[in-house]
């Protein structure tokens, strides 16, 4: 029987719902040169990727000049970060499960493919920074998600086991970073179905397994 000690948090699609913004950030820095990605593709393809691995996709599949890549990254990190503090606002059902979760003494991590600089933006506009032990963004790792280093690195710094660990997830990316860790996971559909019943009603489950 596992005993859950520690929940990790991806951020986008699970923490904040900024699907979208990072879809438009990127439309804008690629219309620039005439380019864009279609809601299906960004999806289906790149959802959860960090934009430089979008980027090199595009090279690979499209022809996308490599030269550009350094410029259009730096243009839809900064659209990023004007939707973020345009959009991105407290949701009470966040706050309270992170809340509750660290009053009961479970520690707390977010972990997203995202830049660092976009985590403190978006984490301190939605009011969650402070109920999270550390967060890791793609810049602290050497492989982004799939792979599951995010994931194992946190759980080695939190000295627990895979199997002491709760993961939240909500694109294939993380999903299959989250099971290559060996850690329980959650799916999460929408952001609003991360809410404490439902993080505690996947803790019984776990707990009660034999």
């Amino acid at each position: 029987m596992s005993k859950i000690k520690a929940i990790l948090f991806d951020m986008d699609g699970v923490l904040i719902d900024a699907k979208d913004w990072h879809y438009e950030a990127l439309n804008q820095a690629l219309a620039i040169f005439g380019m864009e990605i279609n809601r299906y593709d960004h999806l289906v393809t790149y959802d959860g990727l960090p934009t430089k691995k979008k980027l090199e996709m595009l090279t690979l599949e499209r022809g996308l000049p490599r030269a550009l890549h350094s410029f259009i990254n730096d243009m839809k990190q900064e659209f990023t970060f004007q939707l973020g503090y345009a959009k991105c606002k407290p949701t009470f059902n966040h706050q309270y499960a992170l809340s509750h979760l660290k009053a009961k003494g479970y520690r707390m991590a977010a972990c997203s493919n995202s830049i660092r600089k976009t985590m403190d933006i978006l984490l301190e506009r939605a009011a969650l920074t402070n109920y999270f032990d550390f967060y890791l963004s793609n810049q602290d790792v050497h492989e982004p998600k799939p792979h599951p280093e995010m994931y194992t690195v946190a759980m080695q710094r939190m000295n627990l086991q895979p199997n002491e660990c709760l993961i939240l997830e909500d694109n294939e990316n993380g999903i299959k970073a989250a099971r290559a860790s060996g850690a329980h996971l959650l799916i999460i559909h929408d952001v609003h179905e991360v809410n404490l019943e439902n993080i505690t009603k996947r803790i019984d489950e776990i707990e009660v397994q034999p």
